[in-house]
């Protein structure tokens, strides 16, 4: 029987399908045979306590898309005295404000696609 820790659970791949970086991102990590699972931020959510790690560890600006039509189409009263726990609670009810991809592997995080950054994965 094999050793448990020398059994690499698989990356996970958070963001959503049809996202044009998201998808860069998973062509890349096929293209180099590296497994993931994939998590849909629009079908199964996305919980507090990750989105505090990404925050805590990026900042809650850098976890935050501003880029979107999501963004651009919200009440400007939602906009407002942002900190990060209001910014949590605001990408968790529109998830398309998360940044994506970002990628865990278990010891570390990527945010965003940088075929750099996933280049020194391997």
């Amino acid at each position: 029987m094999k050793d448990a820790k020398l059994i690499k659970s698989p990356f996970v791949l958070y963001g959503i399908p049809n996202c044009d970086t998201v998808k860069k991102a998973r062509a890349w990590l096929e293209a180099a045979a590296l497994p993931y699972r994939f998590h849909d931020y629009k079908k199964a959510g996305i919980d507090t306590q990750t989105l505090q790690i990404w925050c805590d560890e990026f900042g809650y600006e850098q976890v935050l898309n501003k880029k979107g039509t999501t963004w651009r189409q919200l009440d400007a009263a939602l906009c407002k005295d942002l900190d990060q726990d209001k910014v949590i609670k605001l990408m968790q009810q529109f998830t398309s404000l998360i940044k994506r991809p970002i990628l865990d592997t278990g010891a570390r995080r990527l945010l965003g696609f940088n075929q750099g950054g996933y280049q020194s994965l391997l």
